[in-house]
């Protein structure tokens, strides 16, 4: 069942960015000016070890929430941090022309896989969130991450953001709902059929929104895909008749000049006897 997974170098290298959310355009402004004031000793790898780092953290001050709700501002304060590490290590390669793309694309991914596992977990481990949601929102969350990974080495685009949604919102809305929940006290809400906390509903809130995306982006993806390899395979079957054609032609101009070449012959050589006799 193995397969050859590996983008062609163009696709691989070459990918093309796509960042439409709502604070895109701000944040890479933002990301710009922090890369153009980066000091010499840091480099893309010391931001991407600050971004793992600052997962770390953000799952240590959940579960830390458990003995005492204020290491929520903790958790908010390292999200900011995760950002700075995990958004300005491109930016900065970029900046100083120190792209390193199969590299850069393959461990940066791989952090952020290991990062969306640490914080949904501690999110779990804290008392504001049942730990099957958190698992569920996990799920969803690398659901998405899979999407997104697969459309880049099938079309050979990074869409970073969908609907105006990527990471930097989603950083933003655990921010909110941590200072929401810390004031709030994450208050009971009950439902028909059960109980459930602030950060259960707003935990739901976000699988829902997140599945939603997947769904309707993966199967739209799928059938412009289905298209685009059907009017491919079409393509290809007429050049190939066409090229059969053009040989079947080639072919009899080939015939036709022998035999012409051969009449021509028998015509020399019948002057020639003539001659002789």
């Amino acid at each position: 069942m193995a397969q050859n997974l590996m983008p062609p170098p163009t696709q691989a290298e070459n990918h093309t960015r796509v960042n439409s959310s709502f604070i895109g355009a701000l944040e890479k402004k933002a990301l710009l000016w922090l890369a153009a004031r980066m000091p010499a000793w840091v480099v893309p790898d010391t931001l991407t070890a600050i971004g793992l780092l600052a997962s770390f953290l953000i799952f240590a001050s959940y579960a830390l929430t458990y003995f005492d709700k204020r290491f929520l501002w903790l958790a908010s304060l390292f999200f900011v941090l995760n950002w700075f590490g995990d958004s300005l290590d491109g930016t900065l390669a970029r900046y100083r022309k120190i792209e390193r793309p199969r590299y850069g694309f393959f461990v940066d991914h791989i952090i952020d896989s290991i990062s969306e596992v640490l914080i949904f977990i501690g999110l779990g481990l804290s008392p504001f969130l049942r730990f099957d949601l958190a698992l569920l929102a996990l799920v969803s969350y690398l659901l998405a991450s899979i999407y997104v990974y697969l459309t880049t080495y099938v079309n050979g685009v990074f869409r970073i953001s969908y609907s105006g949604i990527g990471p930097t919102e989603m950083r933003l809305i655990a921010i909110a709902a941590n200072t929401v929940v810390f004031f709030s006290g994450n208050p009971t809400i009950n439902l028909s059929v059960t109980t459930m906390t602030l950060y259960d509903l707003v935990a739901i809130g976000v699988i829902l929104i997140i599945l939603t995306l997947f769904l309707i982006n993966a199967v739209s993806t799928a059938m412009t895909l289905s298209v685009e390899d059907r009017q491919a395979h079409r393509a290809k079957k007429l050049q190939e008749k066409a090229a059969r054609i053009a040989h079947r032609k080639t072919l009899r101009d080939e015939r036709a000049m022998r035999r012409a070449a051969a009449k021509a012959a028998r015509q020399t050589s019948s002057r020639v006897r003539l001659k002789v006799d």
